[in-house]
């Protein structure tokens, strides 16, 4: 039998982890958790797995790798520079090409750059006749390389931005008004947004200022030139001579990028409590806010606002990637049950898995 189960990641903004069964063996499709603090994927009654296939770096798909006894600890196979900036159980992963094809636990897994991070990839198990899992996804990044994935009977996508129009360089415009007008402290991923947003900053003439974590991403990625696309290779190097380092006792000025997107603590919450009491700088949020974050506490209270960066495919982003993929059955991943209906809406001709209660599934592939 051949057969995807969403242990976690559908029906929610939640942690992505997918079970998949064929030839035989079974696999997982990350093993994320929250954004929202403390949510885990379930795996009780779940078997041995034969390996652990990690789409990208990013706690929400990889933060509950320590569950992995529980599936009777298998492998776990990453991209180099995803293992490059992980933790031990990261670093301490096997080879996952960024770009190629491979066999793992008897199963013909290709791969190819997702865009969205650092070392991102989208996998596709089983050839045509398989599935086709995206992780996160962005065609629009300037910075982390994308190719669009090849054709699969299931496809896997993330959709949490697929309801949305608006592009990402109208989104970046917008920021760059802002900064030029007065100074903004942006909380974001370090190995994500921060340094594409570095890029758009630098590229405008606004004065940017990076945190210490930030910069040492971009050590890493000076590192792993895969990481970016062949034009910026040279640039993460580029960029820690270009840009101020941002501290507690920065001066306001220009973008400073932090890492923290939910302000919690370290230095993204000392710097969004200081500009929140001083007014010295704007504080502008622009990713998914966590439930009880911070981040959430400061925006209804007027003190930040929130500014999507795209880092997910769009709306015109899901109809290129459903195109290129041409599958029979897709399963919408990482959007909430109440933003699915525009989706069937979307894709008339294509079966879209948004039926089923509670926020597990699982659906049957094409037998080969």
């Amino acid at each position: 039998m051949r057969r995807l189960v969403a242990l976690s990641g559908w029906g929610v903004k939640g942690p992505a982890c997918f079970l998949l069964e064929m030839a035989g063996r079974r696999v997982l499709l990350d093993l994320g958790e929250g954004p929202e603090a403390g949510r885990r994927p379930h795996l009780g009654g779940v078997p041995k797995v034969d390996a652990i296939l990690v789409s990208h770096g990013h706690a929400d798909h990889v933060g509950a790798l320590d569950l992995a006894s529980e599936v009777g600890d298998p492998p776990v196979y990453a991209t180099a520079p995803v293992r490059a900036l992980g933790d031990a159980r990261l670093k301490a992963a096997r080879d996952l090409p960024i770009g190629g094809s491979t066999v793992i636990a008897g199963l013909e897994i290709e791969t190819g750059p997702a865009g969205h991070a650092p070392g991102a990839v989208w996998l596709r198990i089983g050839g045509p006749q398989g599935l086709l899992y995206t992780g996160d996804y962005s065609a629009e990044s300037a910075l982390f390389p994308c190719a669009p994935p090849p054709p699969a009977s299931a496809l896997v996508c993330d959709a949490s931005y697929g309801d949305a129009e608006e592009p990402l360089d109208r989104q970046i415009l917008d920021l760059v008004e802002r900064a030029r007008r007065r100074p903004l402290l942006l909380p974001a991923p370090p190995a994500g947004r921060a340094l594409e947003m570095a890029l758009a900053f630098q590229r405008a003439g606004v004065p940017v200022a990076l945190c210490a974590v930030t910069r040492a991403v971009a050590r890493t990625l000076a590192a792993h030139p895969a990481a970016a696309v062949p034009a910026l290779r040279d640039w993460p190097a580029e960029l820690l001579e270009t840009t101020a380092e941002l501290t507690a006792d920065s001066r306001p000025a220009g973008a400073m990028i932090v890492a923290g997107a939910q302000a919690e603590r370290g230095l993204s919450a000392e710097l969004t409590q200081r500009f929140a009491a001083s007014g010295e700088a704007d504080i502008v949020f622009t990713g998914h806010v966590a439930e009880g974050s911070a981040a959430e506490r400061l925006l209804a209270s007027g003190q930040a606002v929130l500014r999507r960066w795209n880092v997910h495919p769009n709306r015109d982003g899901l109809r290129a990637l459903v195109a290129a993929v041409r599958p029979s059955v897709m399963l919408p991943a990482f959007l909430p049950h109440a933003r699915m209906g525009a989706l069937q809406t979307l894709f008339p001709e294509l079966r879209i898995v948004t039926d089923q209660p509670g926020f597990s599934c699982e659906f049957k592939l094409a037998e080969a």
